[in-house]
């Protein structure tokens, strides 16, 4: 998002406009975004828990070697690999004897809650690499001063990402920089 103005920001002040009339556009872009963003994020959990309740429901109302058969083939590879025929015995067993849910809301208020830090999220990243060109009036210099920001959080991001994958925060890091300086880099080459 914040690449996409400050690629954007010398087109539109070079076309006339005042460099705060083109950040209160792109907060307004990024609250768009947001909220699509957010509404996305319902969509897509909820659609994960319909298939999660129509994969237990479907277990539950086939016969038994049709039953495995679907409790396997929905488990993930990993899993698979080290269910033992035992294992799957259990699984389905307590499955096939487990209550029926009669009213199970795929969407929950959680949900919503989380599409407004969604939402929070998407708006707050474009924050920092905005400040530059409050305090900077030489525009080149506070396009390349907020990639400079997006390039920080990014390394940032990168290594909390790391540490949530269990792994050295590293590699992470040095990846989303990376990748964020080439994108930066292929942005200028088109003019940004």
């Amino acid at each position: 998002m914040a690449l996409s103005f400050t690629g954007t920001m010398s087109v539109a002040v070079a076309g006339g406009e005042e460099v705060r009339t083109v950040l209160m556009a792109a907060l307004g872009c990024n609250m768009a975004w947001g909220i699509v963003d957010a509404v996305m994020f319902v969509l897509t959990t909820a659609a994960d828990r319909a298939r999660r309740f129509n994969f237990i429901d479907s277990v539950r109302a086939a016969p038994v070697p049709e039953a495995r058969r679907i409790l396997l083939q929905n488990l993930p590879e990993e899993v698979q690999q080290i269910t033992s025929e035992t294992d799957a015995e259990l699984l389905l067993t307590r499955i096939k004897s487990s209550p029926a849910g009669k009213h199970r809301n795929i969407v929950r208020l959680q949900d919503f809650r989380a599409a407004i830090s969604v939402f929070g999220l998407v708006v707050a990243s474009t924050l920092p690499p905005s400040i530059p060109f409050l305090f900077i009036d030489h525009l080149p210099a506070a396009m390349r001063m907020s990639n400079a920001i997006a390039l920080v959080m990014l390394f940032l991001i990168g290594a909390r990402l790391g540490k949530y994958m269990g792994r050295s925060p590293w590699p992470m890091a040095l990846a989303m920089t990376a990748i964020g300086a080439v994108l930066v880099a292929v942005t200028i080459a088109l003019g940004g």
